[in-house]
C-alpha cells in the first residue's frame, strides 16, 4: 500500500486533506463548499456527540428539533445578529414552483427561531429556566470551504437557555464553557485555553462572548467552541417575558453555546502524523483492532480467528461497548493490513499469528508511538485496558506540551509582530484596544487576531497598543 500521504512539512494544506482521505473521513459533495461525511468520519461524529450530550444531560439540559427554514423577518428583529450573518446566509426565495411572499433563511443559527418559540412557552417565573440543546445543521455559505473546518453546511450543537437573572445566565454561560473544556481535554485529549472574546471578535448580537481556544501541530489557533452571554437582546427582540414573583413582567435572559464537526478538525491537526490519523482512545470508535495472520487456512478458520473473536468478546465487555473490531481483510497482505488500520488511526492493534498462538501472546502495537510488546493472553484484558488510558493521557501531555513551547510573550508592538512572522504559535500580550485596533493587527500580521483573554489569568499591563491598563490576551493566526 502506497504511503500516499504529503508530509505536514512539504505542506500541511495537503498533508490534513490527505489524512482525510486516507481514513475515508469525508469527501466533497456535488454542491461546492459542502462536504459527505464518509461512514468512518461520521462513526467519530458519533462519538463526539455522545460525550457531548451525556455532559449536557449531566447538567440538566435536554434536546429538542427547531426549524431549518426561518423566516427572513426573524434575523432583521436582531440587527447586530442579522448584519453579523447576512454575508452567509442562504435565502430560499421559490417553492412548489412560485416565488414565497417572504424569502425563508436556511439556518446559520438558532436563535431567532427558539427566541419566537420562547416567546410562547415561557409566561412565568414557574417556567424558568429553560435549558434546551439542538444536535442539527446549519448552513453558512463560505466562500474558502476546507472539510470539516469550513464548510457551508455542516453538523453542530447550540444549546439556548433562558434565566430569571442575570446572574443565573451568566453562570450558565461560564458553566458550558467548564463543560466544553472538560470534555475536550478529557475526551478528545485537545488542551484548550477557556477565555474572554474580545470585543472585535464577539458573537453577533452577544453581549460577552466565551470560548476554548485550541492549538494545532502547526501552530496555529483554532476556536474549538463558544458559549455566549445574550443579555437580554434576544428577549428584547422576540419579547421573550415572564411574570415575576411580585407579579411584574421581564425580559428573560438568555444564552447559547455550540460545537460543531470542525472538531474532527482539531482531532486531525492537534495528533495525526505524517502516516494519517491518530485518534484519542476515549474518543476512537474503535479503539483495538485484532489481527488473525496465517496463510494455513485450517489454522486461520480453525484457530486463530475463533481465539480472536473470544478476545474481542473480552475486551468489548471490560470496556463497555463495541470497541473492537476483528480484521478478517485475508485477501490482503498482512503489511497493507496493519497500515490500512494505522492509517485510520485504531490506538491499539493486537496481531495473532502461529507463533504468538504457540507462545501464548498476542503482539500488540501502539498507534501513538509505533510501540511493539508482547502480551500474555491471560492478561490480555486488564493490559489492554491500562494501554489504552496510558496512550490517552500521553496524546494529551504531548499536545499540551506542544502548546507550551509555541507560547510566547511579547511586550511591545514590534515585538509582538515580530514573534508572529518569524516563530508564530500563541503570543500573549496586554492588550485594552478597540475593534479597530484589532482590524490593524490583523492587517499588519498577516491576519492574527485576539484569541481570547485567558480567564485564568487576571494580571494586567500597559497595552502595547494604546499604553492603556489592559489585560492579558493571547494573538494568533487563525483557522
Amino acid at each position: 500500500m502506497a504511503r500516499n500521504i504529503t508530509s505536514r512539512s512539504v505542506d500541511y494544506s495537503q498533508w490534513y486533506l490527505d489524512v482525510i482521505k486516507v481514513a475515508e473521513l469525508a469527501d466533497y459533495a456535488p454542491v461546492r463548499g459542502c462536504m459527505v461525511i464518509r461512514p468512518t468520519g461520521y462513526s467519530i461524529w458519533e462519538s463526539v456527540q455522545r460525550h457531548f450530550d451525556d455532559a449536557f444531560k449531566r447538567t440538566g439540559h435536554v434536546n429538542a428539533y427547531f426549524p431549518l427554514l426561518i423566516p427572513n423577518a426573524f434575523l432583521e428583529r436582531e440587527a447586530e445578529h442579522v448584519e453579523g450573518f447576512a454575508p452567509e446566509c442562504a435565502m430560499v426565495t421559490h417553492a412548489g414552483g412560485e416565488e414565497l411572499e417572504e424569502p425563508f433563511a436556511v439556518r446559520p443559527t438558532s436563535e431567532t427561531v427558539i427566541g419566537h418559540m420562547y416567546s410562547k412557552w415561557i409566561q412565568s417565573w414557574r417556567d424558568l429556566p429553560v435549558l434546551i440543546n439542538q444536535w442539527c445543521n446549519v448552513m453558512r455559505w463560505e466562500k474558502r470551504p476546507r472539510l470539516f473546518l469550513r464548510t457551508s453546511e455542516f453538523l453542530w450543537q447550540e444549546g439556548h437557555t433562558a434565566h430569571a437573572t442575570e446572574a443565573e445566565a451568566r453562570e450558565e454561560t461560564l458553566r458550558m464553557l467548564e463543560v466544553y473544556r472538560q470534555v475536550m481535554e478529557d475526551i478528545l485529549a485537545l488542551p484548550v485555553v477557556p477565555g474572554e472574546k474580545t470585543a472585535g471578535e464577539r458573537f453577533p448580537g452577544a453581549v460577552d462572548t466565551y470560548t476554548c481556544e485550541a492549538m494545532m501541530s502547526d501552530a496555529k489557533a483554532l476556536q474549538a467552541g463558544t458559549s455566549h452571554f445574550l443579555g437580554q437582546n434576544f428577549a428584547r427582540a422576540f419579547e421573550i417575558r415572564f411574570q415575576n414573583k411580585e407579579g411584574d413582567l421581564e425580559d428573560c435572559w438568555t444564552t447559547s453555546w455550540g460545537i460543531s464537526t470542525r472538531l474532527i478538525g482539531a482531532l486531525i491537526m492537534t495528533h495525526s502524523d505524517d502516516d494519517g490519523l491518530i485518534l484519542p482512545p476515549r474518543v476512537a470508535p474503535t479503539k483495538t483492532v485484532l489481527l488473525p495472520i496465517s496463510t494455513d487456512e485450517a489454522l486461520l478458520d480453525g484457530a486463530l480467528l475463533p481465539r480472536a473473536r473470544e478476545f474481542s468478546n473480552q475486551l468489548n465487555e471490560a470496556l463497555g461497548g463495541l470497541y473492537t473490531a476483528v480484521d478478517t481483510q485475508f485477501h490482503m497482505r498482512p503489511g497493507d493490513r496493519f497500515f490500512h488500520h494505522l492509517q485510520k488511526g485504531v490506538p491499539l492493534r493486537l496481531e495473532l499469528g502461529e507463533k504468538d498462538m504457540k507462545a501464548g501472546t498476542v503482539r500488540a502495537v501502539r498507534r501513538d508511538t509505533g510501540e511493539k510488546f508482547d502480551v500474555a493472553h491471560d492478561a490480555l484484558v486488564p493490559t489492554v485496558t491500562r494501554v489504552l488510558e496510558d496512550i490517552q493521557a500521553a496524546m494529551y501531555v504531548r499536545a499540551r506540551t506542544f502548546r507550551e513551547e509555541h507560547t510566547s510573550f511579547a511586550g511591545s508592538y514590534d515585538e509582538l509582530k515580530a514573534i508572529l512572522a518569524e516563530r508564530g504559535g500563541f503570543v500573549e500580550a496586554y492588550f485594552a484596544g478597540t475593534p479597530e485596533d484589532e482590524r490593524r493587527i490583523r492587517e499588519e500580521t498577516g491576519g492574527a487576531t485576539p484569541r481570547c483573554i485567558p480567564l485564568s489569568d487576571s494580571s494586567r499591563g500597559p497595552c502595547v497598543i494604546t499604553g492603556k491598563e489592559g489585560r492579558r490576551t493571547i494573538f494568533a493566526k487563525a483557522y
